[in-house]
């Protein structure tokens, strides 16, 4: 039986568990938000038209930020269309439907306090810019006296929304994006935009648009030079990914490693820049778009029909895609030093953990449960894991440990998140952990035995504490997590 170890010290920190970590995002894009998040009409509806169901298995899930409306959406979004009693309805040429409007900005907000959590919002710096930039953020969180601030109070709204998090765009190097820029002509516009809006509200914190993904034949070059246009003016920079198994199981449990590495990439490139420019500022991260997405089986839009609210890339998930969320989640806390914010894409029926129907009920798809439990339990500071295993070989990423794993502590408590990445071998982990506390207790999704069924709610794992050494066995293809209360 293979066998794996590790140690545990508070000690040895990479940082507090920020809580954005566990956010989400919300998109005008297939049914995420109309008759996703929002169905006036339907039998679990609330006063203002949202889904009550939805909104208890986000407050289950632990969502604590949610970036909003865009996505490709935001690129060719007029933000003014979603506030006041007139509402057009318009094309939406990103995803070729039919827009609607019927929910906008103060909705949205509206929807943020009955969920319990942090808005993010976008500007459009594809067909619009600085200015619209500047008039939304005016319209959102100045308190009034002003043209914006009072009309928003005018719509209903007396208090400012104080939006803290603001995105500078969408995927602004992607050429699929409307109003896709250069490098150097997206840097020069956001560097622009952010120092405008600060002037409105220096409050504020801006994310600047980094690749779409690390395959981008700009990777790199695009972060080094959007960064140098615009580092002084911005707090953090975007990463995106998606990954699919596309018949390699292996290759597929593995994805988290390929996710490590865009981070430390991007990590370096930022430091760079830095040194570059002698600053003394980090710039941190926001990987606010990441999933498991069948990307390969999503057929286009090109040349469909434009409808409202149509059923897009609502992939069903199963016991594999639970796993390797898990990894990315474990991904995601070991470098808590630099990633301040990260968003799972997407909330409701586009590639998400929760799935509704059109007047009927809402579930949990299988990748809604270690993002609830990691949200849930992992709290306090990271402690630094270095594991020692087995090696796996991959055709997609070489070779990759079998073993990520990753821990939190808060005072007595303890959490143990793991991942056991081979697809057929159980793995025997052993670790020493600190102090003295109350009884373990252990959960898993197992994959390997049927990687590819839909249905994965976790089960008790069998844990053994002996002295100061832990002993579990993680089945195959499988994510746990053990924690001490």
């Amino acid at each position: 039986m293979p066998q794996a170890h590790l140690t545990l010290d508070p000690a040895f920190s990479i940082a507090p568990v920020n809580r954005r970590l566990f956010g989400s995002f919300v998109e005008h894009m297939g049914r995420c938000v109309y008759t996703g998040i929002y169905e006036p009409g339907h039998p679990a509806t609330d006063a203002d038209g949202f889904r009550t169901d939805v909104l208890e298995l986000a407050r289950e899930m632990g969502v604590t930020t949610v970036r909003y409306p865009g996505g490709n959406f935001v690129s060719g979004y007029r933000w003014e269309d979603g506030v006041g009693p007139d509402r057009p309805t318009r094309l939406d040429l990103a995803w070729r439907q039919i827009e609607t409007n019927a929910f906008g900005l103060n909705e949205f907000m509206a929807w943020t306090k009955a969920a319990g959590v942090e808005p993010m919002m976008a500007v459009n710096l594809g067909t619009r810019g600085l200015q619209e930039a500047c008039d939304l953020l005016e319209y959102a969180n100045h308190p009034g006296g002003t043209h914006w601030s009072d009309l928003r109070v005018k719509h209903g709204v007396a208090e400012p929304h104080d939006i803290r998090l603001w995105c500078l765009g969408n995927e602004m190097d992607g050429p699929w994006q409307i109003g896709h820029k250069t490098a150097a002509e997206y840097g020069r516009l956001a560097n622009e935009t952010a120092k405008a809006m600060r002037l409105v509200d220096p409050r504020i914190e801006l994310v600047l648009c980094g690749s779409s993904n690390s395959g981008m034949p700009t990777f790199g070059a695009w972060e080094a030079t959007v960064l140098e246009h615009a580092y002084d003016a911005v707090d953090y920079l975007s990463l995106h990914a998606y990954y699919e198994e596309n018949g390699d199981l292996p290759g597929f449990l593995c994805s988290a490693v390929d996710m490590d590495r865009f981070i430390s990439d991007v990590v370096s490139t930022a430091d760079h820049v830095a040194a570059k420019l002698r600053k003394r500022k980090k710039i941190n991260l926001s990987f606010d778009e990441w999933n498991v997405w069948n990307f390969s089986r999503f057929q286009g839009i090109e040349h469909e029909p434009f409808r409202h609210a149509p059923e897009l890339i609502e992939d069903t998930f199963t016991a594999a895609d639970a796993v390797v969320v898990g990894d990315f989640l474990i991904t995601l806390l070991r470098h808590a030093d630099r990633v301040s914010i990260a968003c799972q894409a997407q909330l409701a029926n586009i590639i998400a953990p929760i799935r509704t129907e059109p007047g009927g009920r809402a579930w949990r798809q299988t990748i809604f449960h270690p993002f609830a439990l990691t949200a849930r339990h992992a709290r306090g500071t990271v402690l630094r894991v270095e594991p020692t295993g087995p090696m796996l070989e991959t055709s997609r990423y070489g070779e990759a440990p079998a073993l990520s794993a990753v821990a939190t502590t808060d005072g007595d408590s303890l959490t143990l998140l793991a991942v056991n990445r081979s697809p057929d071998q159980a793995l025997d982990l052993t670790a020493r952990i600190p102090g003295t506390g109350g009884p373990l207790t252990g959960q898993v999704i197992a994959a390997g035995d049927d990687p590819h069924r839909t249905e994965a709610a976790p089960r008790p794992l069998a844990v053994e504490l002996h002295g100061d050494t832990l002993h579990t066995r993680l089945p195959a293809a499988s994510w746990a997590i053990i924690t001490r209360s």
